[in-house]
């Protein structure tokens, strides 16, 4: 042996298969032998809240040609090359009905759905104590260890809720479920009751970053108190304050949630907007309300992606489906014309990551606080979805070109090729042919959704096999690797290899950084993408319209997500489980009837087969 053994994942697809020795076509290519052994186990790919699905005995029967596993086992350096011993396989896909294809589980219509449900009971329970139990968000807390048991901080965070609120939104528009729906409204309400500054003067919104309710008693944190943004108020908690009540007004109309986030809208155009040169300063000072003075320290007349980027996919593209208001969608346009124009590195051999930090004329800071000149994969990808969501709301070749080389370059300089998945943060800048890690080789939960909705789009968009295949992988990675069987949840983050990694912040599945947001925006819109874009498939929606719901012309806008114009229309529409026949198909509104009482409504849209 020429070294010491270590053990590691291998993803590939199936070659062949001789005796114990099985051939794998690995993620960049290459042919790997791995040795099964007489205490091998397998098991396949299962969805939160099934059963575990044991395939020891029957490997052999799994391993036919195609089919895509997960290897994790003793390697052992030698000097023709490691030696994979086999310890333990995820079989992710299942044989097809035609000879040699292969079906992947999580393409099976539901099984985002379900997952979501999932989320949404562990989060209910943690909170409130699930169904037959008050919904009091006077008793939510911000930090929820791994088991989802409340932690000792008493702190109540805006974005944290807002994000929770968000999930549940989510959860009934794509089940009809009434108990997610009721804590999205109480949610919503309790931000407006509890976090929410009005500025009758300014005519602006604003609002808090939490609250402290330690000893019962409240008190108000005005600034943020988190380390990169402490004492200011950074756009990105503005902007997130708004994630869960945008997604609850799609469903239920309510007036009052409006004119709050109007009013939110109006704070980003008077304080945080740069009318001379675009875009939107990172931070503003809490009692000037200026982007430029020096107590912001290293945030003064700054810019970022998040600042600017966003608004899109938080609130601004649901708050514009929601409505159909053209104010709102030039907001969409000047914000993706920022991206395409400054953020792309197009300097003689420049990085193919974006740049995402800038001064106040746009040029790039690599000097700020840990980013440096450095790269978070899941920007990227993220930037890449929401160009592919922009150009189906107005298309113009720069937001489909930038789109479409983000996705065909970031598999080899942010992906594992190797394990699957996709890593955190890198330099920019390549050394030795390879971007170095800046601090781990870790993978986070929220940059694996973006990647799967980045390719799902990108494939529903231009059939291409290759974005599809990437969409694949990177879903099977997450499903294999970053759901709490035991505990329920998801993972905040897992080793390279796959294992979770419980340390620290990283172990909790509340925090600053994690409530239920990214992963019920995955499964919201993995289900619609999969079942509209990729397998042309129908998709029911379901909304909870009150009787004064502010939708413009009392019509209900049902389209799931922006998407290709004449992709979808709506096929269906039942009103309190009675057929209903006043919407119009192809701009996937309703009419809705008068009423006294809140009406369920159930929209099927389905694919036209046009793109």
């Amino acid at each position: 042996m020429t070294g010491h053994p270590y053990s590691d994942t291998t993803a590939g697809y199936v070659l062949r298969r001789a005796g114990d020795r099985v051939a794998l076509r690995a993620l960049d290519g290459r042919e790997v032998t791995v040795h099964l052994t007489a205490t091998t186990s397998g098991q396949r790919l299962r969805n939160l809240g099934e059963p575990y699905a044991d395939a020891t005995t029957t490997l052999h029967d799994h391993l036919t040609p195609g089919t895509f596993v997960f290897c994790y086992g003793p390697v052992y350096p030698e000097p023709d090359g490691p030696h994979l011993q086999a310890g333990q396989l995820v079989v992710v896909t299942e044989p097809g009905a035609r000879a040699g294809a292969a079906t992947w589980p999580f393409e099976r219509p539901g099984w985002w759905t379900e997952q979501l449900r999932q989320l949404a009971a562990f989060y209910d329970a943690a909170q409130f104590g699930g169904p037959g139990h008050a919904i009091d968000f006077g008793d939510y807390r911000t930090d929820l260890r791994n088991s989802g048991e409340k932690a000792v901080r008493q702190v109540q965070e805006t974005d944290t809720i807002s994000r929770m609120v968000y999930g549940m939104a989510s959860t009934f528009l794509l089940t009809g479920d009434e108990r997610a729906l009721a804590v999205a409204e109480r949610g919503s309400q309790y931000l407006h009751d509890h976090m929410r500054f009005v500025d009758p003067e300014a005519d602006v919104v604003y609002w808090y970053h939490g609250t402290d309710v330690t000893g019962g008693r409240e008190r108000k944190l005005f600034a943020s108190e988190f380390g990169d943004d402490y004492r200011a108020i950074p756009a990105y908690e503005q902007i997130y304050a708004l994630v869960g009540l945008v997604q609850t007004f799609r469903a239920t109309g309510d007036a009052g949630i409006l004119a709050d986030v109007e009013g939110t809208v109006r704070l980003f155009e008077k304080y945080f907007h740069d009318p001379r040169l675009g875009g939107y300063y990172s931070h503003i000072d809490p009692v000037t309300f200026s982007p430029h003075e020096a107590s912001l320290g290293p945030n003064r007349s700054r810019k970022n992606w998040n600042s600017v980027g966003d608004h899109a996919p938080a609130y601004l593209f649901n708050l514009y489906l929601a409505t159909g208001e053209e104010r709102y969608r030039r907001m969409l346009e000047h914000t993706f014309d920022m991206i395409v124009t400054h953020l792309p590195d197009r300097t003689p051999g420049g990085s193919p990551f974006v740049n995402e930090r800038f001064h106040a004329d746009w040029t790039p800071d690599h000097g700020w606080g840990w980013q440096r000149d450095r790269a978070v994969v899941g920007h990227n990808l993220k930037i890449a979805w929401n160009l592919m969501r922009m150009q189906a709301t107005l298309p113009k070749r720069e937001y489909r070109a930038l789109a479409e080389e983000i996705g065909r370059t970031m598999p080899d300089v942010g992906g594992d090729r190797q394990r699957g998945g996709w890593y955190d943060l890198v330099e920019r800048r390549a050394d030795r042919g390879r971007h170095p890690f800046v601090w781990h080789d870790r993978k986070v939960w929220w940059q694996q959704e973006q990647a799967i909705l980045a390719y799902l789009i990108l494939a529903g968009h231009t059939r291409d096999d290759d974005f599809l295949r990437h969409a694949r992988e990177s879903a099977a990675f997450y499903n294999s690797f970053f759901l709490d069987h035991d505990e329920g949840g998801v993972f905040f983050t897992v080793l390279a290899s796959g294992l979770p990694f419980l340390v620290g912040d990283e172990r909790l599945k509340g925090s600053h950084a994690m409530a239920m947001y990214h992963k019920a925006e995955l499964c919201y819109l993995a289900e619609v993408y999969t079942r509209l874009l990729v397998h042309r498939e129908p998709l029911d929606l379901y909304f909870r319209p009150r009787p004064d719901a502010a939708f413009p012309d009392r019509r209900l806008r049902v389209s799931p997500d922006v998407l290709p114009r004449g992709a979808v229309l709506l096929d269906q529409v039942t009103v309190d489980g009675t057929p209903y026949d006043d919407f119009d198909p192809t701009g996937l509104t309703v009419r809705l009837p008068d009423s006294d009482q809140p009406l369920l409504v159930r929209a099927r849209v389905r694919p036209t087969g046009g793109d």
